[in-house]
């Protein structure tokens, strides 16, 4: 099959998030199989003399004509297209020079993207156009308007993402939007990029299968809830897969000591570098816990630093575990984080972003703490698994998908879930895990164990994808 991936961002070339990974490996991936494509704009972050100029496109907007550059590298088996155009080469952000300044003529710029997705498409006989996320959305409006030979897939990364703007900014792009563009009541309705993949993709896909299932539901539905259901036999929930070469802790490249199933040697030694590192007592009969993430509501840090004493003091104070978090985000979060660590010796704030850091506190720490209200797919998860890290986490998304409960018993158990994220109940599952770790030593590593045999490569979800492709070019139902 011929498949031309459109996103807003993609490694090795741009990221801001989790998008650019799943869309990089995914491709990689595929391309084993299929003739695979990948296009997105060249920012001005992006190195344009990596490519070779391959064309030129003329894209019809309200007034205007404009010209975009199409450039090509080939990696591996992967060929990435260049989107060449001012709107893209001379800002260096992606979204906005921050990511609390978006753009303000991000529908123009992503309508520019989708209209010229559409032409290259059509031009080079794709099979398959897979579109990601709101800013990819409009693509899928397009290919159902010109009646393309090729078939759509729309991927749902995160619903809440939905590139809702005016429709003025529709009219300025030369869209007449059509009602199922458009989101809102009265005067105050917006064309929504994301519903309309919803709407006019032959095919969608969400990261993980509990997440199609909650986002049909009005507390997750972000409002489309009512769409989602009625298309749900063509929604499809797929699980992210992970780098597993680069997350590896037998070879992992930010750190020495490293350990497999057969020899967690390495990983006792690791945590008292860690906790050296960190400033914590060397105390290797307390359970590390540990939280590598954005530092946001929806992360659960609500919950987490709410009250007082909140949670995460009422776990400190009992002196029984030890914590290392690392992140950035909400300042209140950060203020309150810093402040508790001047309370209590037991924990380690970094308001920081490291790659390496990330990497040698997964394999360091006994349990990893993921309070989230909601998660697509999730990746820590899959990561502290792989490492022999037991995740600590809300039955939510793809953590409910990858995680098994210690209720299942130690031959398959590999973590522990709470169903809702409040404070109590992020303190009883904290609470679990250490009367665990502390009286069931056989049982740990047997979870350990458990945990590090799970298969989160991109194999089995890059299959699952081709079958989805297969059965919509067939213009069959899976």
């Amino acid at each position: 099959m011929k498949i031309l991936m459109v996103t807003s961002e993609t490694v090795p070339f741009s990221k801001s998030g989790g998008l650019a990974d799943v869309v990089g490996a995914l491709s990689g991936a595929l391309a084993s199989n299929n003739e695979v494509s990948i296009l997105m704009p060249l920012y001005g972050s992006i190195n344009a003399d990596l490519f070779n100029e391959e064309g030129e496109c003329g894209i019809r907007m309200l007034n205007r004509t404009e010209k975009v550059a199409i450039l090509s590298r080939k990696i591996e088996n992967v060929t990435y297209l260049g989107l060449s155009h001012p709107l893209y080469t001379q800002r260096q952000g992606i979204y906005g020079d921050t990511s609390f300044a978006p753009y303000s003529d991000n529908f123009y710029r992503y309508a520019l993207m989708c209209k010229a997705a559409v032409a290259i498409a059509d031009e080079k006989k794709m099979d398959i156009l897979h579109c990601h996320d709101w800013t990819a959305g409009l693509a899928c409006y397009l290919a159902s308007e010109k009646k393309l030979k090729c078939r759509t897939v729309f991927t749902i990364h995160n619903l809440a993402y939905m590139g809702e703007f005016p429709r003025y900014d529709a009219l300025c792009a030369a869209f007449r939007p059509t009602e199922n563009m458009l989101s809102g009541y009265g005067l105050s309705k917006c064309i929504n990029m994301l519903k309309t993949g919803v709407e006019y993709a032959d095919a969608i896909t969400t990261v993980s299968p509990t997440y199609a299932a909650e986002i049909q539901t009005r507390e997750q539905g972000c409002g489309i809830e009512d769409l989602l259901r009625s298309r749900s036999s063509s929604l499809y929930g797929i699980i992210n897969g992970i780098d597993t070469q680069e997350w590896n802790p037998a070879c992992d490249s930010f750190f020495k000591d490293h350990f497999s199933i057969d020899d967690l040697s390495g990983k006792t030694r690791l945590k008292e570098r860690a906790q050296i590192q960190f400033g914590l007592d060397i105390e290797p009969e307390k359970p590390l816990i540990a939280m590598i993430s954005r530092l946001a509501e929806q992360k659960g840090f609500g919950p987490l630093l709410e009250g007082s004493p909140c949670a995460l003091e009422q776990i400190l104070s009992s002196n029984n575990c030890q914590f290392i978090i690392i992140g950035t985000g909400d300042k209140r979060y950060e203020t309150k984080l810093k402040d508790i660590a001047m309370k209590y010796r037991n924990i380690s704030v970094n308001i920081v972003f490291s790659q390496a850091l990330s990497h040698l506190v997964e394999a360091a720490s006994d349990f990893f703490l993921m309070p989230s209200k909601y998660e697509p797919c999730g990746l820590n998860q899959m990561y502290s698994l792989r490492y022999g890290t037991l995740p600590i986490a809300h039955r939510t998304g793809g953590l409910n998908d990858t995680i098994h409960d210690i209720s299942e018993g130690t031959d398959k158990a590999d973590g522990f879930l709470f169903d809702n994220v409040y404070s109590d109940e992020i303190v009883n599952a904290v609470n679990r895990a250490v009367d665990f770790y502390c009286n069931d030593k056989t049982g740990m590593k047997a979870c350990i164990i458990n945990g590090m045999k799970e298969d989160f490569s991109w194999t089995k979800s890059a299959q699952q994808y081709e079958e989805i492709y297969r059965k919509t070019l067939g213009g069959n139902q899976l």
